[in-house]
């Protein structure tokens, strides 16, 4: 039997045009999608003691119930999947939330929500993949045994679940940042099409410029990424000034020397234009050196950039953030050796809840530390 059609796997003019083929008139079609994606009602989902609102598809009841649309619209609907919500976790020190879903063949899925300076705003941290195979070294997410892409479905249905918390609290997702679990360019097709979902007019119609794709450095998906002219953000993680420590850091990066990576940056900001923006976990007595930020000015030499300083939230306690004083001195050397260049220290939070930059693990309690190697 043929699965029914999901909204949520294609992009929403190619939904369109799947249904104007069997016949159905496109405004009734893109009527149905306006409906589709989410309201404020659809947070009953999240908690089964909450009223269940009559505007909620996947609800008996629901829109779907209606009759407002073509019969051959909703055959099916009542059938598509939809993550399981495990838990939900708010940090009492920061309120960063984070949402732990379950796939339909058991794998962890975390979606973090960031709670941004302009009032009652929200920007999603999404999953990419269950797991990831990248193995960085400072990253609890490469420690889970099963790993695998997830469907656009399963991306997209994490932002409607969330952003239905979101909305039910009284407050807006105003953007998104594929930065949660996984490496979103190893999941290149699914990802666009779930951007493509996000900044839609009849999708859900968020700015363009307030999605960001982060990458720890595949070069062929860069030059793709620019090739095509995706109208995202693009961040790239660094991790370290020179080879030999950023392999270490990172394994898979052995494989592509920092100048090819940067060359690839270079492309894609000669295209785009404006800033380049760069990642870099601060590492104590490995990558915050005076001599890293001599090789990062000589890297980066003539390449316009925003570099974002994260300190390092190993939840094993093998790598540790630099102190006050070494963080101020790093700041300061990077200053000297890349004038002119913005220099922000981005704040990773939620580290109590396993939230942070490089915790999320799939569980709603920490992971025990490892042994040193």
């Amino acid at each position: 039997m043929t699965p029914p059609f999901d909204p949520r796997d294609h992009h929403p003019e190619a939904t369109v045009a799947h249904f104007v083929a069997q016949g159905i008139d496109p405004g009734a079609v893109r009527r149905f999608l306006a409906a589709w994606f989410p309201r404020a009602s659809d947070a009953n989902l999240l908690d089964p003691r909450a009223p269940r609102e009559p505007d909620d598809p996947f609800l008996p009841g629901g829109w779907a119930s209606r009759r407002r649309f073509p019969r051959r619209l909703l055959e099916g609907l009542d059938q598509l999947p939809r993550l399981k919500l495990e838990s939900i976790q708010v940090s009492p020190r920061d309120r960063f939330e984070k949402l732990l879903f379950r796939t339909n063949d058991g794998l962890p899925v975390e979606t973090v929500l960031i709670p941004l300076h302009k009032e009652n705003a929200v920007s999603l941290c999404v999953s990419s993949q269950s797991g990831c195979p990248m193995a960085c070294a400072f990253c609890a997410t490469a420690r889970l045994s099963r790993r695998r892409n997830l469907a656009a479905w399963e991306i997209v249905d994490q932002i409607l679940q969330a952003r239905a918390r979101v909305e039910l609290q009284g407050r807006r997702v105003t953007g998104c940042v594929f930065m949660g679990m996984g490496e979103p360019f190893l999941n290149y097709d699914r990802v666009m099409t779930a951007a493509e979902i996000l900044r839609s007019p009849i999708g859900l119609a968020v700015n363009a410029k307030a999605i960001t794709i982060s990458t720890v450095g595949l070069v062929a998906e860069i030059d793709r990424f620019t090739r095509e002219q995706r109208p995202y953000r693009l961040s790239i993680s660094l991790g370290a000034a020179d080879d030999a420590t950023r392999a270490q850091l990172v394994p898979v990066a052995a494989r592509t020397p920092l100048r090819e990576l940067i060359a690839a940056a270079r492309r894609h900001q000669h295209q785009r234009g404006g800033r380049i923006n760069l990642s870099y976990v601060c590492i104590a007595n490995l990558n915050t050196s005076e001599t890293d930020a001599r090789n990062l000015g000589r890297l980066l030499e003539g390449l316009p950039v925003r570099f974002n300083l994260i300190d390092v939230t190993d939840p094993t306690g093998r790598f540790h953030p630099p102190s006050p004083a070494q963080w101020n001195t790093f700041r300061d050397a990077l200053r000297r050796h890349l004038p002119g260049q913005p220099i922000v220290r981005r704040y990773s939070g939620g580290a109590d809840i396993q939230a942070a930059c490089g915790t999320l693990a799939g569980t709603s309690s920490p992971p025990q530390p490892l042994d040193s190697d």
